[in-house]
């Protein structure tokens, strides 16, 4: 390259800088930023953690909210039956691409529409209720990100036994309305023999039936408690957090929300981990890339998290052997 070209490109490089954030700005203004809809079960407070992760990865891919994209947030503020009027809603609103968590969300989304792109943020296992064809092949216009809810199942049930000694009877808090929720069930059911565990199913469906299902389980003598995660679960941590206390029941759950509104101990993903992944998926689709050809990510690492104040509540002493294993111990 002689230097009259040299300088030429060099000013180009210069100029392309302040051209694009021009470009951006003026896009912004005539409402051509990309609108991201978010798809929620909690309000924007309670999910601050993943929204903040998800932003961050935005970020570092070169987004500048207010600049060149915008957020749609709307929540089903744990009731399920909203996602549908809601998935309609961004819709109408012509977002270039919808980020949502678990399987209802997913479906409404999917129902609402077959060519706006959907990313999972976090789905338990996308293929069983037939969300996507395969995690290699999702095809249609759902991709995204497993959470394995149901694998890890057994997993949840295994440890609450090395924390309660002598446990013999476990109750299951699950919404048997999701068809996820039902697959966590199925696969306890499936490791409770070989753990020497009777299991009891306390059905939920709405937040008032949450005190009914702890009173079931006391009467029941239940000798602990596996929380299923889903919509209506997250949603009302706090009040299950307040519930398991109340009754003395020590209790598992799948992530580290409830654990650190002092519930005992946790064993599942890291959610905002999934969710600053899902940025480089609304990445690579607002770049042309299509959903149904990016493969379901599955997660390669668990977290266990450990409340050992609420533990001495309970008057339990965790094992030293997993309190090494654990990847976060809250005192």
């Amino acid at each position: 390259m002689n230097r009259r070209a040299f300088l030429r490109t060099l000013a180009g490089g210069v100029l392309a800088a302040p051209l694009a954030a021009q470009l951006t700005a003026e896009a912004q203004q005539s409402g051509k930023g990309y609108r991201i809809g978010v798809l929620e079960t909690t309000s924007p407070a309670l999910n601050a953690a993943n929204l903040d992760a998800f932003r961050r990865g935005l970020r570092e891919l070169g987004y500048i909210e207010g600049h060149n994209f915008t957020i749609e947030y709307r929540t089903a503020d744990g009731r399920p039956e909203r996602f549908p009027g809601l998935a309609a809603e961004l819709v109408r609103l012509k977002v270039d691409v919808i980020v949502t968590r678990g399987t209802p969300a997913v479906m409404a989304a999917k129902n609402a529409t077959g060519t706006i792109p959907v990313v999972m943020a976090a789905s338990a296992d996308p293929v069983l209720p037939g969300v996507v064809s395969s995690l290699a092949r999702p095809s249609g216009n759902v991709t995204g990100l497993s959470a394995m809810v149901v694998q890890v199942s057994g997993k949840r049930l295994e440890l609450i036994r090395e924390v309660v000694p002598g446990l013999s009877r476990v109750a299951a808090l699950f919404n048997m309305s999701n068809p996820n929720d039902a697959l966590q069930w199925k696969e306890m059911e499936s490791a409770a023999p070989s753990l020497r565990l009777q299991l009891q199913l306390l059905d939920v469906r709405k937040p008032g039936d949450f005190a009914g299902a702890f009173d079931a389980a006391v009467k029941q003598r239940a000798g602990a408690l596996v929380v299923g995660i889903d919509a209506l679960t997250w949603a009302n941590h706090r009040p299950i957090v307040d519930l398991a206390a109340k009754h003395r029941l020590p209790a598992m759950y799948a992530g580290r929300e409830f654990v650190e509104a002092g519930g005992l101990i946790a064993y599942g993903v890291s959610y905002p981990h999934l969710y600053h992944r899902a940025a480089s998926f609304v990445d690579k689709i607002l770049k042309g890339a299509k959903p149904g050809d990016l493969p379901i990510e599955q997660p390669t690492k668990f977290e266990l998290v450990v409340n050992l104040k609420t533990a001495k509540a309970l008057g339990l002493t965790i094992p030293p052997s997993l309190l090494q294993r654990a990847d976060q111990v809250i005192e």
